[in-house]
């Protein structure tokens, strides 16, 4: 199958761009840029970076002052290919790092979907929503949409992938009047910053204020409208219209699709490269990261030592070839073990010391509700290993909804169900476990919450998965929340401050969010799958492509490893 690729121009709108058909991201590029460079003028997204803190590592881009003193070397040395790596993008800069305030409020786009606005008007609308949505993602925060006259006043919510098709489909049969403006900007919070797209009509009926982008179609010729005329706050511009084709199919939403599952690349390993191996895992609380190979029978395993933070290391994964599917695995002490399926049960796979003459823990499969005659489900195996964890003499395993006790001779006890926040997750989640919270019991507020997480001696609570309560092992209690459409995957401190690890549900973009400010991880986000956080170190793991895993601190973005070959 062919892929369309998009231009080097539009590369940083990946994210936002995958909720249409890159036919038409094509199409629009010269009217987003365009659009997005209107809107950057009157109010900048740079304001959002905060204070200066320090500097986070290397980058290809910066400014002159920012270079490396081995570029300027090279200037000086070897002046042609100086000239060549700066054409190429290839000068290595320091890359600054912003303690950012937190963002309060959303980015909210009311919408004029009456008939005056259709046609042209709805393709400016289109761009706009590109554009605001990939601004509200450098904030950290969401993009809402108003429609205007809309009798349910409720904004509509989510990806872009959902929000286009419910503000296509959510055509008006009147032009909306300022009354409707007003009871639009009643249903937002006073936080929220809103964005009036309508027609210059409506516009004049209202009172002066901000914020406020219209649009009429112009130079008309038989194929329609082939330019729009926009204006925003007074600032006039005239902005190229895609083709009157893939136009129409736009307006019928025939290119819009929703944002495709994440495709993780796993390359055939090499003698050289630790290619072939991805959705990483840390399993328990030991500095081993974990790996399925690009065959289900291979574990990949890494030892992190400990450093010097400020240097960047290169570690070897070591490779373990298993004679069936590895479906969990566990480092405990100087032994790493793994059980993979064999036939109709579960077998131990030990690296290190060996386990005593007595100690079996080959299971039959059915002792765990899996008929023998059926395989393990092999979506199990398209996922992080489970954990495997050792409880006195005996295996704990968390499979099918529930915990299973493994005894040395093979016999399997069912332990428990798994904990809450477990159904909400693709598959078993440590940190919304609370039998992993060893000897501290469960904050009695954390007992009726809808989502719960733990790292780190720390607790955290939340009905809504947004405004979280957060309780530390010294008993202190602070609140932390955030408005990002992102999802809760670590708990970790910096500097004894407990911090949430989120991940946006579109574009991987990952954060570190304290009570007092969020920062962007850069360097470990746009990964080709979920990271991994450490359950009790400020670690983070994540493939940034296919076969290159790097580790990295959770509360600075900085990358402290970088997974080299395999031994």
């Amino acid at each position: 199958m062919t892929t369309t690729r998009l231009p080097a121009a539009l590369a940083p709108w990946a994210g936002t761009l995958s909720a249409i058909t890159p036919e038409l991201a094509v199409a629009f590029g010269p009217l987003l840029r365009r659009l997005d460079a209107l809107v950057g003028e009157r109010e900048p997204v740079a304001g959002v970076l905060g204070d200066p803190d320090g500097l986070g590592g290397l980058t290809r881009s910066g400014r002159p002052d920012q270079l490396l003193p081995s570029e300027w070397l090279l200037a000086d040395a070897y002046p042609d290919e100086f000239l060549r790596r700066f054409v190429d993008g290839e000068l290595l800069h320091l890359a600054p790092e912003f303690r950012t305030p937190a963002v309060r409020g959303r980015i909210a786009a009311l919408v004029d979907t009456g008939p005056t606005q259709a046609g042209a008007g709805r393709l400016v609308q289109l761009a706009a929503l590109l554009v605001l949505h990939r601004r509200a993602a450098a904030r950290g925060t969401e993009l809402v949409v108003a429609v205007l006259g809309d009798p349910t006043g409720s904004p509509l919510t989510g990806e872009l992938a959902e929000l286009l098709p419910a503000w296509l489909t959510a055509r008006r049969p009147t032009d909306p009047t300022p009354s409707d403006v007003q009871h639009a900007l009643a249903t937002l919070d006073d936080a929220d910053q809103a964005w009036l797209l309508t027609s210059p009509r409506l516009a004049d009926g209202l009172p002066a204020r901000s914020r406020v982008l219209t649009s009429e179609p112009a130079r008309w010729s038989a194929d329609g409208a082939g330019h729009v005329v926009v204006r925003l706050d007074g600032t006039t511009a005239e902005l190229p219209l895609p083709a009157s084709e893939i136009a129409v199919r736009a307006l019928r939403g025939a290119e819009f699709r929703r944002a495709d599952p994440v495709t993780v690349g796993q390359p055939d390993a090499d003698a050289d490269g630790a290619a072939g191996w991805a959705l990483p895992a840390f399993t328990t609380d030991a500095r081993t990261l974990l790996a399925r190979g690009r065959q289900a029978t291979t574990l990949f395993a890494v030892n992190l030592p400990n450093g010097d933070a400020r240097v960047t290391a290169t570690v070897r994964a070591r490779r373990h070839d298993l004679p069936g599917p590895v479906l969990a695995a566990g480092r405990t002490g100087r032994r790493l073990i793994a059980l993979y399926v064999r036939g109709g049960e579960l077998v131990p796979y030990v690296s290190g010391r060996p386990l005593g003459e007595r100690e079996r823990y080959t299971a039959d499969l059915a002792a765990f509700g899996v008929d023998r005659d059926e395989a393990v489900p092999q979506e199990l195996f398209a996922r992080p290993v489970l954990p495997l964890l050792r409880a006195g003499g005996d295996l704990l395993l968390p499979l099918a909804g529930r915990w299973w006790r493994i005894a040395p001779d093979g016999s399997v006890a069912e332990d428990g169900a798994l904990g809450r926040g477990a159904g909400d997750r693709p598959y078993f989640d440590r940190f919304r476990e609370p039998r992993l919270l060893e000897s501290r019991p469960l904050h009695e507020a954390a007992r009726d919450a809808r989502h719960f997480l733990h790292g780190g001696g720390s607790q955290a609570w939340s009905q809504d998965g947004r405004t979280w309560q957060v309780r530390t092992g010294s008993g202190e209690e602070c609140r932390i929340s955030f408005r990002e459409n992102a999802d809760v995957i670590g708990l970790v401190h910096d500097q004894g401050a407990p911090a949430l690890i989120t991940v946006s549900r579109s574009g991987l973009v990952v954060r570190a969010v304290r009570a007092g400010g969020v920062r962007t991880l850069t360097r470990l986000s746009g990964g080709s799958g979920p990271p991994a956080v450490h359950p009790s170190m400020p670690l983070i793991a994540t493939e940034t492509r296919p076969g290159r895993i790097v580790v990295g601190d959770a509360n600075t973005g900085a990358i402290h490893f970088l997974i080299g070959g395999t031994e």
